[in-house]
């Protein structure tokens, strides 16, 4: 009889228990800290490696955060293209190891800033101190490689390429890193950083905020949009890949306006670069064209393999477009082939780059419509318009 109390004091006592550790496993495990930064990188290894490998769940943060930790060179940096989500086995586990001590790393398909971004969220979820440590050495690593000429950010390092060491925009190389440093200094999750760091970001930012309006391109001494990477001596427009001849490039000018129009009290330097950018935009959207992409016999190429093909269709009834690239002097749609050979038609491109490259999009059109005449109200009577 006397067993019986006892008996019912321990049922409440686990309940009580697991009211309080249930609420404490979901935070462990959820809710998810979004991986859409990731999603480049991971499209690029699935591409090389197949989609049937064993992934984590978007809500398990701390085994992406932990994977993102294994896969951190010494030096701060991180390899491009890697899954986050994919479970290492042993021997993957053992290579990554092994990877950490290769120096340097890579900017590119929004990569390193992405994962300081997830890390200092992960710390600030779970508080384990490997997420802070590993997004001070990320960060560390951002702040060291700044480009001293201009303020933006390479490619990669060390450079392998002709290409790697260019001040670049392509891929939201600068724009993104800007960003977030941005939030970096906005936002209290990232309250774990030194005031010396803190200032370090704060002198980035300025000299990257100044180096956007500098690099804005100008015909005829009128600012345009961006070219998609700069030789970091003469801050002149420069080659990317062999296909991307120097030009004005429209998607990622986007990423550039949309980071402009976040500054929460921009300058009047900032509101005429977004304005002139907004203005060619508008001017140079091609009209009463239709990208159609359609079903063909399939056809493997060396970088990828695809069922389909794309023409330009005569539409006046099309939804804006505008072309990946835009001549630095004219502005006129510039294409190339893979040899890096200018072509006057979108036909003239070989089927490998027609449908392994866009040529053509609609990137600024939420701009146009919704995001630029927001930013018009808000920044009322900043600047000359």
């Amino acid at each position: 009889m006397a067993a019986r109390p006892a008996a019912r004091v321990s049922v409440r006592r686990l309940a009580v228990l697991l009211w309080i550790a249930l609420p404490c496993a979901a935070l462990a495990q959820g809710p998810e800290i979004t991986l859409r930064g990731f999603q480049d990188g991971i499209n690029h290894w699935q591409s090389g490696h197949g989609t049937t490998y064993p992934r984590y769940r978007p809500d398990q943060y701390r085994q992406i955060a932990d994977n993102l930790v294994l896969l951190q060179r010494r030096g701060g940096g991180w390899a491009v293209n890697q899954d986050p989500q994919r479970i290492l086995d042993d021997t993957a586990r053992a290579q990554a190891l092994a990877d950490q001590a290769t120096p340097g790393g890579s900017f590119d398909n929004r990569n390193v800033y992405t994962q300081v971004a997830y890390l200092g969220e992960a710390f600030a979820r779970s508080g384990d101190v490997r997420y802070r440590d590993a997004a001070v050495r990320g960060l560390d690593f951002i702040l060291a490689e700044q480009i001293d000429s201009c303020g933006g950010w390479p490619h990669s390092v060390p450079s392998r390429t002709a290409y790697h060491g260019h001040i670049t925009f392509a891929d939201d190389v600068t724009s993104g890193v800007l960003t977030t440093l941005r939030r970096v200094l906005r936002e209290p999750l990232f309250g774990f950083i030194s005031a010396g760091q803190r200032a370090r970001v704060q002198a980035a930012v300025a000299a990257g905020d100044a180096c956007l309006l500098r690099l804005q391109v100008r015909q005829d001494g009128v600012p345009t949009i961006w070219a998609g990477q700069y030789d970091r001596t003469t801050l002149q427009p420069a080659q990317g890949r062999k296909f991307e001849l120097p030009a004005l490039v429209t998607d990622e000018s986007v990423g550039v306006v949309r980071y402009l129009m976040s500054i929460p009290d921009p300058s009047p330097a900032v509101v005429a670069s977004v304005n002139a950018a907004m203005a060619w935009f508008q001017a140079h959207a091609l009209t009463g064209w239709r990208l159609e992409t359609f079903e063909t016999d399939p056809a493997q190429f060396q970088f990828h393999r695809t069922t389909v093909d794309r023409r330009l269709v005569a539409d006046a009834g099309a939804p804006l477009l505008w072309g990946r690239f835009h001549d630095l002097h004219d502005s006129s749609v510039l294409l190339a082939n893979r040899e890096g050979e200018r072509v006057a038609r979108f036909d003239a491109i070989p089927r490998e780059r027609r449908t392994g490259y866009h040529w053509y999009g609609t990137w600024p059109q939420a701009l146009i419509t919704t995001d630029y005449p927001r930013w018009q109200q808000r920044t009322a009577g900043t600047g000359a318009r």
